[in-house]
């Protein structure tokens, strides 16, 4: 019997990926656990497997398609004596394995065609937060789509498969609007590719195509704006004794080759501010909250294109040096897409450090399900005031914790805070 080999979710983000190549042809045999395609995900490249045996007997997606959503049939696995000529099976609708998946679609001209969606006692149209969003952003009217989900319930495929309805010419000539507010109204947040590319005939530009990671983190940090409410705490740390400090390891680490940098003071600063205030080492669940006993701290990368977001598990427990060592390791290897999905899922809070960039402050926008994220300033000369009130100069690095009020309320988002400036002022009882 034929069997449908499907786009693997490779990632807990992946929503699609590019068929970047075949390693296997049709009328190949092949077992569990062959190697079958290399599949271009959100954040890597990594190869698929076979889970059966059988032979290649069609090859539904070729090499280097983009897009490809997951679970959509990519190949099909035939047994001896079957036809290599099976026909392609219809790609689903939506096939996102992920908590936002919701029921499949109907084709289009049903969605736009069907009869008002069924509203409330008070005239409330059902519909989900993200297909009202969806609508909004499209110009669809929720009462002229038909909902697939439970007891006719609008969902996110239902809005994506329909179209804008087009108005009846007389409400169109009654509202008309003058012609620079037809401009400014014809591009709403969120506009196409044609729309805005439409403000710029005429002028030398370069289109620049998206790849995974651009999709999915422009897709993340959306969600993350729209979803969480971000408040923000700032602190100011003098870094003199840690400065002072610092210098004094690395010249006892020299003979091992170990610089520790302030980074990774900072990390070490989090993890055990995490657990000096346990109840702030929690992350969102949708209808719950989720307390974590580790402290699992993730540390934003750069990479070309994007960021990772790599997790040090259990970093309350680990040496300075040992933090080095693995975030030196886990930025490698997030710069040449090498990481494995385990490697960047997880954690309860994150850091952000653009310092190394000259950025004195800035505000980090919260990576979901964490409870927080600290942005972190470069350190600069500053007057302060010193403890018997003279002036003096002194490194100041400023600090803004961007956090989640579902799962953190001020005050103990401000003690949290508090415990990592006091790591960073006395770094000597880090190593206590």
């Amino acid at each position: 019997m034929a069997t449908e080999i499907l786009m693997p979710a490779l990632s807990p983000t992946m929503e699609e990926g590019t068929l970047a190549k075949w390693l296997v042809k049709e009328g190949d045999t092949v077992s569990a656990g062959d190697l079958l395609a290399e599949i271009e995900t959100d954040k890597a490249t990594m190869e698929f497997e076979a889970v059966d045996e059988g032979i290649v007997g069609k090859i539904l997606v070729a090499e280097g398609t983009e897009g490809v959503k997951v679970n959509t049939p990519i190949a099909v696995l035939v047994e001896d004596g079957e036809s290599a000529d099976t026909p392609a099976p219809a790609p689903p609708a939506e096939a996102i394995p992920d908590s936002k998946a919701e029921a499949p679609a109907p084709a289009p001209e049903a969605a736009t065609a069907a009869p008002p969606a069924p509203q409330g006692a008070e005239g409330r149209i059902f519909a989900s937060p993200l297909a009202r969003r969806i609508a909004a952003e499209k110009g669809l009217d929720l009462a002229q789509i038909k909902g697939s989900g439970p007891h006719g319930r609008i969902v996110r495929a239902d809005v994506e498969g329909a179209k804008p309805q087009a108005a009846a010419p007389a409400a169109a000539a009654d509202t008309a609007p003058a012609p620079a507010a037809a401009a400014a109204s014809a591009m709403p947040a969120g506009a196409g590719f044609d729309a805005v590319a439409k403000m710029f005939e005429g002028r030398e530009v370069e289109e620049v195509k998206l790849d995974g990671m651009r999709r999915t983190v422009a897709a993340r940090l959306t969600e993350a704006k729209q979803t969480i409410p971000h408040f923000y705490l700032r602190r100011s740390v003098e870094l003199d004794a840690l400065m002072a400090f610092r210098a004094q390891l690395n010249a006892q680490l020299e003979g091992r080759g170990v610089k520790l940098s302030v980074n990774d003071f900072i990390i070490k600063a989090c993890a055990l501010a995490l657990q000096a205030v346990p109840d702030a080492n929690a992350v969102w669940a949708g209808d719950r909250i989720i307390k974590l006993k580790p402290s699992d701290v993730a540390v934003a990368v750069a990479v070309d294109g994007g960021l990772f977001v790599p997790v040090l598990k259990d970093a309350h427990l680990k040496t300075l040096s040992a933090l080095s060592a693995e975030m030196k390791d886990l930025a490698g290897r997030a710069r040449s897409r090498k990481l494995a999905p385990h490697e960047y899922v997880g954690g309860s809070f994150a850091i952000s450090n653009l310092g190394m960039f000259g950025i004195e402050n800035f505000d980090a926008v919260i990576n979901p399900p964490h409870g927080a994220i600290l942005a972190v300033g470069a350190g600069v000369k500053q007057p302060v005031v010193k403890a018997d009130g003279s002036l003096g100069v002194a490194n100041v690095m400023s600090m803004t914790l961007s956090v989640d009020h579902r799962v953190i309320d001020g005050a103990l988002g401000a003690q949290l805070l508090q415990a990592i400036v006091e790591n960073l002022e006395n770094p000597l009882s880090m190593l206590a």
